[in-house]
C-alpha cells in the first residue's frame, strides 16, 4: 500500500472545561503539519471523526468544517466520520484509501472529543447510544458492565485471575506515568487497584477509564511528497469489520476477524510484531485482546502478562502509550492517537516508553456494541522502512 503516515501531533487527553473541540484541534492539527514539515496550505484534504459533539456540544453535521475552518482550512474535501469509538481509526482509513485511489498527495486525519461538559451523566448517557437501543432499551447497561461481564466469566472458569486483571491496571498506569499526553500519570499497585471503589464487579475504580477531552491528527501522504531522512512509517494494511449478528461463541470475535484480515493485507503474522496498541476501554480488557488478535491462545493472556512479553521491553509490548484507561478515552481522538503512538515508536521518537528496535506495529480500535461484541473493529499495520 503505498501510502505513508508523514506527520502527527496530538493535545493531551484529560479534562479541560476551559477549552472548546476548536481549542483542542488547533493543537493536534498544526503539531501534525509541522510534524509533516508541511504547512496547512498543502493540506487537499480532510477526514474528521468524531461521535459525540452532537449529544454534548450541539455541534452537528458540519463538525469537522467548524474545526478546521478556524486553521483556515478551506475549500478542501472535509469528510465528517462517525463510528462510535472507531471514529478516529475509521476517518484514518478513508484518509489511506484516497491516497492510495489517487484522490489527493496529502490528506489531514483528525480525531477529537469534548466529553467533559459539567454533566457526568449526559457524558455517560451519550456513550450508551453506542448500542443498538431496541435490544438495550431497559438494561442500563454501560460500556463498564459490558466489560465486567466478559471479564467474569473468564474468572469464573478459570482462565483469568484478579490478580491478573490488577496487573493488567498497573501495567497501564505505568504506560500512562511515562506519556506526557496521558489523562492518568501516576503509577499505581496491586493492592491500591483491589482496594479501589468497585464499579462493576469485578472492574474497580482504577482498572477503569474515565471521560475525557482530547484530539489527534495524523498527515497521511504519497511516498516521495514529503523529502527528508527521518525513518518513513509506511501503511501496511487498513482492514475494517462489523459485527455479526449470527455469530456463536464458537466462532471468531469481530477483532480476530478484523486482525486476520489485516495478517492477510499485510503479510504478516502476530508474531512479527513489535508494539501494539489495543483498545482497552478497561484496563484489563487488553488481556482479552491478547488472545483475539493471536498473540497467545485462548487462557493464556495472563502467563503472557505475567512473563513481561506484553511490558517494557518485552517480545509484544501493549499500549506504550498507557492505553484508552491511562491515556484516556476521548471517543472520537482514541484511534488516530493510537496512530500517532505508533509513528512514534515505528520513528524512535517515543523517549522512556520506546519499544527498541521497533519495526511493525498493529493498532486495533473498537466501537459500539451489538449482539454480544464490538459493533466495529479496525485494525491498523504499520512498518517502518529505513
Amino acid at each position: 500500500m503505498d501510502v505513508e503516515v508523514v506527520g502527527v501531533g496530538m493535545h493531551p487527553f484529560g479534562s479541560f472545561p476551559e477549552l472548546s473541540l476548536k481549542d483542542l484541534c488547533r493543537v493536534a492539527v498544526v503539531r501534525a503539519v509541522r510534524d509533516a514539515g508541511l504547512t496547512l496550505a498543502d493540506v487537499q484534504a480532510v477526514y474528521s471523526g468524531n461521535s459525540l459533539a452532537g449529544l454534548l456540544t450541539g455541534q452537528e453535521q458540519v463538525r469537522g468544517q467548524t474545526v478546521v475552518r478556524d486553521l483556515g482550512i478551506e475549500g478542501v474535501p472535509v469528510t465528517n466520520v462517525e463510528n462510535a469509538c472507531a471514529s478516529g481509526s475509521t476517518a484514518f482509513r478513508e484518509a489511506v484509501a484516497a491516497v492510495a485511489a489517487g484522490f489527493a498527495d496529502v490528506v489531514l486525519v483528525l480525531g477529537h472529543e469534548k466529553m467533559c461538559v459539567g454533566d457526568r451523566g449526559r457524558s455517560l448517557e451519550a456513550l450508551r447510544t453506542a448500542a443498538d437501543l431496541d435490544a438495550t432499551r431497559g438494561l442500563g447497561l454501560q460500556f463498564t458492565a459490558v466489560y465486567a461481564m466478559r471479564l467474569r466469566n473468564r474468572l469464573d472458569e478459570g482462565s483469568l485471575t484478579l490478580d491478573d486483571l490488577a496487573a493488567a491496571a498497573v501495567k497501564s498506569h505505568a504506560a500512562g506515568a511515562r506519556n506526557p499526553y496521558a489523562q492518568y500519570r501516576n503509577e499505581v499497585t496491586a493492592e491500591q487497584v483491589l482496594a479501589s471503589r468497585m464499579i462493576a464487579d469485578p472492574l474497580t475504580l482504577l482498572m477503569c477509564g474515565s471521560i475525557s477531552d482530547g484530539a489527534a491528527a495524523a498527515v497521511v501522504a504519497r511516498p516521495g511528497v514529503v523529502p527528508g531522512d527521518r525513518p518513513r512509517v509506511r501503511v501496511r494494511a487498513s482492514a475494517m469489520r462489523t459485527a455479526r449478528s449470527t455469530r456463536t461463541d464458537a466462532q471468531p470475535t469481530v477483532a480476530t476477524e478484523t486482525a486476520e484480515a489485516a495478517y492477510e493485507q499485510s503479510g504478516v503474522g502476530p508474531a512479527d510484531l513489535d508494539v501494539l496498541e489495543v483498545h482497552d476501554a478497561m484496563a484489563p480488557g487488553e488481556l482479552l485482546y491478547y488472545e483475539q488478535l493471536g498473540l497467545c491462545g485462548y487462557g493464556e493472556a495472563g502467563r503472557l502478562l505475567r512473563e513481561g512479553v506484553t511490558g517494557p521491553g518485552g517480545r509484544h509490548p501493549v499500549n506504550p502509550s498507557g492505553g484508552l484507561s491511562s491515556r484516556g478515552h476521548p471517543v472520537g481522538a482514541t484511534g488516530v492517537a493510537q496512530i500517532a503512538e505508533l509513528t512514534w515508536q515505528l520513528r524512535g521518537e517515543a523517549a522512556d516508553r520506546q519499544a527498541p528496535g521497533a519495526r511493525l506495529a498493529l493498532a486495533h480500535n473498537s466501537g459500539g456494541w451489538m449482539d454480544g461484541d464490538s459493533a466495529v473493529c479496525s485494525v491498523h499495520i504499520l512498518e517502518r522502512v529505513a
